[in-house]
């Protein structure tokens, strides 16, 4: 059972920075090598999930951890406020047209969790309607995994309450980071507390796929936990690049 009040929100004290920083680039260029190796494979696909409160780093990530990947071997989606159409099918509707097809990455900033976090928060839906979404979100990740043999990741980026308060301000007072600023981030901050209990709910219960509670305070330790997750479980899927049948090549075709 996780208990998020009991896991740190800071890197280990015995951790040293600077080896970190110098070694995590290199996790990223074997990230996109890896990606090269799924594209071309054409067996595999990965789904990225990225959940935290505001100013956690969800978009910091997404553009440093695949930042050696190819633009056409990746796509990323932020899910927002559902629209009118949205709101008017399943709340999955509109999540699962974007999951990876076979030899693709796709990141989630935010995801279909939104809807047993915010809207639960709020209380605009009962516990009756959260069981059964978790229920439905179990056996739809259960599906991409075992039936389009898509790897779920997510990532549950555990920052604190401290912490976003100077990331919040920072885009008040630094004038190239004003278009970050929301009203809404700051109104969401004053329901902390049950946000942290419902997260904590979903991280126990929605478990078809793994979640890794990431320490999110130190930029430089969360873009190294995330780096070295996702490169662990790429270089698990063992993949290959696919061997050209030159016996099968048509007439005319060199063979050097």
């Amino acid at each position: 059972m996780v208990k998020l009040s009991e896991i740190s929100t800071r890197a280990p004290k015995d951790l040293n920075r600077e080896k970190v920083e110098k070694g995590t680039n290199d996790l990223y260029k074997r990230i996109g090598e890896l990606q090269e190796l799924m594209q071309a494979g054409g067996k595999h696909s990965l789904l990225v999930v990225f959940q935290g409160m505001d100013s956690s780093g969800k978009d910091g990530l997404t553009k440093r951890v695949f930042r050696y990947c190819s633009p056409v071997g990746i796509n990323a989606k932020g899910f927002k406020k559902p629209t009118d159409e949205e709101f008017g099918h399943d709340f999955l509707w509109r999540v699962h047209k974007h999951t990876p097809e076979k030899g693709m990455i796709q990141v989630f900033n935010r995801s279909h969790y939104e809807d047993i976090l915010i809207q639960r928060v709020h209380g605009w839906i009962d516990e009756e309607r959260v069981d059964v979404r978790i229920n439905a979100i179990n056996a739809f990740e259960d599906l991409l995994q075992k039936d389009n043999n898509t790897t779920v990741l997510k990532f549950f980026l555990h920052l604190s309450p401290e912490r976003q308060l100077k990331k919040l301000q920072e885009r008040i007072d630094l004038p190239r980071k004003n278009y970050k600023h929301n009203d809404g981030d700051w109104e969401q901050r004053q329901h902390w507390d049950k946000y942290m209990e419902c997260y904590e709910d979903a991280i126990n219960r929605c478990n078809a796929a793994p979640w890794y509670v990431v320490p999110a305070d130190q930029r430089w330790y969360r873009n190294f936990y995330v780096a070295q997750t996702v490169l662990n479980v790429l270089e698990g899927l063992n993949m290959e690049y696919p061997i050209l049948d030159k016996e099968k090549l048509g007439e005319g075709v060199g063979i050097s």
